[in-house]
Parts: C-alpha cells; sequence; structure tokens
C-alpha cells in the first residue's frame, strides 16, 4: 500500500503539469500590439500549435491508459509507463521552448532588425518564384529568424528532424543570427537562407550525387571524391548566395572566412565546411563564371597573399594539387548543369543574377551613403548595397543599419490594427 501511495503521488503530480505547454500565442510570448508590425504571422502561430496539440494528444491518451492501470499493473509496469508520459512532456517542453524562445524575441528591442531578416529571406524565395513559376508544388511559411549565442549564423531546415525536440520536425525554416551578426550586410545570411532553398527544391541528394561524380572524373581520386561530397552542400549554399547577392556576397563571405593562417589551411577529416583557403578560391571561380572576371582576379590575389599552403602546410597534398581543375568543375556541376527537380534548368536559371543587377546594387549603395534607401532595389540585393556602403568608409555603422532596417520594414505587407484582430486571425 505504501509503494501504490508513493506511485499515485508521482502521477499526480506528473498529471498536473503534463498539459500545460499546448498552446502559444502572442501573450504567452510578450508579443504587445506594438510589437506587430515584426511578429511572426498567424500561420507561423498554428503551425506551432499544430504541432504542439499532437504532442499533447499523445500525453492524453498516455495519461489516461497510467490512470486506468496503475493500480493493477505490476510496479515496474506502472514506472515505464510513467516514463513514457514524461518522454511526451519532456517533448512538449522542448517544443514550446523553441517557438517561445524564437516567438518571444519579437517582443524586444531586436524586432526590428529580426523582422527585416524576415524581409530579406522572403525575398530570396521571391526570386526563385519569378524566375520559376510553381517550382515550389505549394505555399510555404517563410523562414524566422531570432538571435542566439555561437560565432556564425546557423540553420534549421523545414522538416528536418531535431534531436533537441526528441525527433520533431521542424515545421518552418528557422534561421539564428548571432548577437552581434544582426546587421543587414552580413553576406553569411544570405549563405543559411540557401541552405533552406536548397531543401525546399529538394535537390539535396541530386546534388550530392552529381559533385561525387563530376569529381571522381576529372580527378581520378576517391579520397578527393568524398571530401567534396561530404562539403557539397556548403558549396552550393556559397554558389547560390552568390546568385542572390553577387559579388559583394563573395567578398563578404572571404571576410568572414579570414582568420589566421592556421586555421584557413588546416583540413579537418570529415568536416561539412571547405577549407577555408579553397573554399574562398571556388567563390572567386563563381565570380568569373558570372561573368565578374575583374572581381574573381582581385579576390583570388587578395586570398593568395594573405594565404601560402607552403608556410603551414596542413592540407592534403592531393587536394592542393587538384584544387586549379577541380574548382571550374564543381562550379560548373553546382550552378550550371540541369538538374530534374529544377524541371530540367539549372540553379543560375532559378536564381539569375546579371550584369544590370550589380549596377542596381551599386547605385544602391550610393544612396545609402547619402542617407537614403532605394525602395525599388529587392531586400536581397540591399544585403549587398549596404556591404558596400559601409566598405565605403563614409557612413556611420549605426545610420547604416537604421537606414536599411526602416527601408526594409516600410515595404512589408500592411499587419493587423490591433492585437485582438491578431488573435482572432490565429483563433480562425
Amino acid at each position: 500500500m505504501e509503494v501504490r501511495a508513493f506511485l499515485r503521488t508521482r502521477i499526480l503530480g506528473l498529471a498536473a503539469r503534463a498539459r500545460r505547454l499546448s498552446r502559444i500565442d502572442y501573450a504567452s510570448t510578450g508579443i504587445r500590439p506594438q510589437d506587430l508590425p515584426y511578429a511572426p504571422s498567424p500561420a507561423h502561430f498554428l503551425a506551432a500549435n499544430d504541432r504542439l496539440a499532437s504532442i499533447d494528444r499523445q500525453i492524453v491518451q498516455r495519461l489516461k491508459r497510467l490512470r486506468q492501470t496503475w493500480r493493477s499493473s505490476p510496479q515496474e509496469r506502472v514506472l515505464v509507463d510513467i516514463a513514457l508520459v514524461e518522454r511526451e512532456v519532456d517533448r512538449a517542453r522542448r517544443t514550446f521552448g523553441l517557438f517561445f524562445e524564437v516567438f518571444g524575441q519579437r517582443g524586444t528591442n531586436f524586432a526590428p532588425t529580426l523582422a527585416a531578416h524576415d524581409a530579406i529571406a522572403d525575398d530570396c524565395y521571391a526570386a526563385v518564384r519569378a524566375a520559376a513559376p510553381q517550382i515550389f508544388s505549394e505555399p510555404m511559411l517563410k523562414p524566422l529568424t531570432y538571435m542566439e549565442h555561437g560565432y556564425s549564423p546557423a540553420t534549421m531546415r523545414r522538416g528536418v528532424v531535431l534531436g533537441r525536440l526528441l525527433g520533431e520536425a521542424n515545421p518552418f525554416p528557422i534561421i539564428r543570427i548571432p548577437w552581434d551578426r544582426d546587421n543587414p550586410w552580413q553576406a553569411v545570411f544570405l549563405h543559411e537562407v540557401s541552405h533552406n532553398l536548397q531543401a525546399d527544391l529538394g535537390i539535396w541528394q541530386e546534388n550530392r550525387a552529381a559533385v561525387q561524380r563530376r569529381v571522381l572524373r576529372f580527378s581520378g581520386a576517391p579520397l578527393v571524391t568524398r571530401i567534396y561530397g561530404l562539403w557539397h552542400k556548403e558549396i552550393f549554399a556559397d554558389l547560390a548566395a552568390l546568385l542572390l547577392g553577387g559579388p559583394a556576397v563573395a567578398w563578404g563571405m572571404a571576410m568572414f572566412l579570414a582568420h589566421p593562417s592556421p586555421r584557413v589551411l588546416t583540413y579537418r577529416p570529415g568536416g561539412a565546411h571547405p577549407t577555408g583557403f579553397l573554399r574562398v578560391l571556388i567563390l572567386a571561380e563563381m565570380l568569373r563564371r558570372m561573368g565578374f572576371g575583374v572581381e574573381a582576379d582581385r579576390m583570388q590575389r587578395v586570398w593568395r597573399r594573405l594565404y601560402d599552403p607552403q608556410q603551414y602546410p596542413r592540407l592534403p597534398a592531393i587536394l592542393l594539387r587538384t584544387a586549379d581543375r577541380i574548382a571550374p568543375q564543381i562550379v560548373d556541376e553546382i550552378a550550371f548543369q540541369t538538374r530534374r527537380n529544377l524541371a530540367q534548368r539549372a540553379l543560375a536559371d532559378v536564381i539569375p543574377f546579371r550584369i544590370s543587377d550589380e549596377m542596381a546594387i551599386r547605385e544602391g549603395a550610393r544612396r545609402l551613403v547619402e542617407g537614403r534607401v532605394a525602395t525599388d532595389l529587392p531586400p536581397r540585393f540591399l544585403v549587398s548595397a549596404a556591404s558596400y556602403a559601409l566598405a565605403s568608409g563614409r557612413t556611420p555603422p549605426h545610420a547604416l543599419i537604421h537606414t536599411v532596417v526602416g527601408g526594409l520594414l516600410s515595404n512589408q505587407r500592411p499587419v493587423a490594427r490591433s492585437l485582438g484582430a491578431a488573435q482572432a486571425a490565429l483563433a480562425a
């Protein structure tokens, strides 16, 4: 009887907290009426609540069974059933915590910058839809950004199973921005958006297989083939980012990768990211293929003067020997060869970037230096224009941030006029 009383109390405590995290809304995340222009859409809240409701149904079912059987089941069986309920409660807690962390930042001083980055990410998808109508088979929730610790941005792709959530799938793309990298000229942000584009376009596996075939054909080396196979998704994101933003993105990525020589020239076995020295040479080759040969030559000169592989011989010799031959093949395969899932078009066809786009970006940079924003410049191009404006040294960074973020937010669709209207949309 003492053991049963103990188990009964354990079950009562578990039931008391079992269903407390089954819903998230504007109020629970601290979003106020003045925060609505920067808040996630009702559709994002609905997707989060659908996921929480699915977990809650599991909790209800397992808790019901536990309540019905705990008196008569063997003690060990009761402990296992309690653990099964606890597992679902843990899943609810982790899932609620992720959404709270992402949504709740829209009630802080960082909200305008996050909403501006949402607009940039959404425009990257809009660029693909404009160039390749119907490439996405159904409407998709746009990526959401949030801020966290860490050196570099990162992304959680749509539908990916997250260990953090005990196997729950992510319902929409989430892009992490480090606290100090919220400036709207960070080229690496377009790189993270590109990871999501690759996944949503359905060319993840197709791209990897094509890269491996191409490298093996032109290197004849299984080791080199395996390495580039591991690197394929990061190289894809680099090249797609250049197509989204042009030469400024290549320079921004190079600056992001510019570390002391030992890091840039050290190969990490099994790593997903290309060694920095080779990665920037691939970026330069992409610039050349896009028609920016002068920029490509300048980037190669700068990079090779900064880094000498002979000084720190930490790269496999075969990678160095084949680099000049493989880089053009990699760029051609990833960006300019057709894919079945792109309806027999290449990446450069569904994310076109032209010389005229670069001219518009340069003009946008000139206006930003003057304290004005080119309202007709797509948000993804504003990233590049802002980086050129910053590099000019003629505009204070804080003023530039204010101008760019203000311009990005001014072009967004009108939002609900009241928190009540937003809640009603969520309830509907």
